[in-house]
């Protein structure tokens, strides 16, 4: 347990005017975001270097987050993400055989401002009544009025581009669990395994985990790449990952999923479901909660079973709006909302969720099995 009284003083101020005195325990400065809270009672590591929480301020709701340490096997991405990270008791003394630092260090060492001693019930509460907001986290000033003018003049999340700031530069090969260098002599040279190229708009390494694990040759592209650009590497499937932000804020995205679409077999995830979404006519909305956490409960339409499923996102599509050929293939059960489409006369399927991670834990694998199975199918 850390001592409060000697640290820094922090502070959260909502753009309504709601203030929450807490303490630094890591880093120092000052941050603007959307707060959310997330529900998960483990996993925070997979939180911080998960890149859909670009633009975000996170709270736990578990009440004690750093006791099993920061480990390289859990990463999701090579950094974090999110604006700001807070806890209500941060342990600074981790009990792990896998741990290799502490959960102040890690946030120090990306330069991430981490809170204690907030009442996080109490802003849960907040925000689960009001719905997500704007906040802004500071160790400079404790002048609310101040912070409030500021955070109110804090665009936020709507109608901005996020993904530029998550997705890689140049394209890679993953391979072997890593980072592998990729060269344009590659797209000539095929091997037995099916490619998938994956679209990065701020992807999880799990995602190329599974791929990889199935015997395929993933191939990652940055978000930029047009259509053109993905079918040049002659793929037997693509896949558009997860990501931040505002999905209406992205018609380069929609642009590419569009061309692509029907050529190959299709996936998206999460911010990819919502990209495919707006590629067959469809239009996105934001909801006032958001799903944050790894306890969604999603039924799935075609047996009526019920998958616990890991969620990150405050935007959805809306799918009466899709003006092509779809079926809805799974629901929220918490407030009705999409979190499955598919759309056979393109080859296509996508979920809100995250497939990748493992709530249930394999509830929601078979989404993987589904993709390599329309590839097969395709090259009969």
């Amino acid at each position: 347990m850390s001592l409060l009284r000697q640290q820094s003083p922090a502070i959260l101020v909502l753009e309504d005017g709601s203030v929450f005195p807490g303490y630094a325990f890591a880093g120092a400065g000052e941050v603007c975001g959307e707060v959310v809270f997330n529900t998960g009672m483990t996993g925070y590591q997979e939180v911080l270097t998960d890149p859909s929480y670009k633009g975000q301020i996170v709270t736990m709701t578990y009440p004690l987050v750093g006791n099993y340490g920061i480990n390289p096997e859990d990463m999701e991405s090579d950094g974090i993400y999110l604006e700001g990270f807070i806890v209500k008791e941060y342990h600074s003394r981790p009990s792990n055989w896998q741990s290799r630092q502490t959960l102040r260090a890690f946030l120090e060492g990306h330069g991430k401002l981490g809170v204690e001693g907030l009442d996080t019930r109490a802003l849960t509460r907040r925000l689960r009544l009001t719905g997500a907001m704007k906040g802004i986290l500071s160790t400079e000033t404790t002048d609310v009025a101040r912070l409030i003018a500021k955070v109110r003049a804090y665009p936020g999340l709507v109608g901005h581009d996020l993904v530029r700031e998550v997705a890689c530069k140049t394209p890679y090969l993953w391979k072997n669990g890593s980072r592998g260098e990729l060269t344009e002599e590659l797209k000539g040279r095929r091997k037995a395994s099916f490619r998938v190229v994956v679209i990065d708009c701020g992807v999880k390494y799990n995602i190329l985990r599974h791929l990889e694990g199935r015997g395929r040759q993933v191939v990652v592209l940055p978000a930029t790449a047009t259509g053109a650009e993905i079918l040049a590497w002659r793929p037997d499937g693509v896949l558009f990952s997860n990501g931040p932000g505002d999905p209406a804020a992205l018609p380069y995205l929609v642009a590419a999923a569009a061309f692509v679409l029907g050529k190959v077999p299709v996936f998206g995830i999460c911010l990819g479901h919502q990209i495919l979404g707006q590629a067959a006519g469809g239009k996105t909305e934001k909801l006032k909660f958001g799903h944050h956490g790894i306890n969604q409960p999603v039924r799935r339409e075609e047996t009526g079973k019920v998958e616990i499923t890991s969620q990150n996102h405050g935007f959805v599509v809306i799918p009466e709006s899709v003006t092509g050929s779809r079926e809805a293939t799974h629901a929220n059960l918490n407030d009705g909302t999409s979190e499955g489409l598919s759309y056979p006369e393109l080859m296509a399927f996508s979920v809100q969720y995250h497939p990748e991670a493992a709530p249930g834990p394999h509830d929601a694998a078979y989404l993987f099995d589904r993709f390599v199975a329309m590839m097969d199918k395709n090259q009969e």
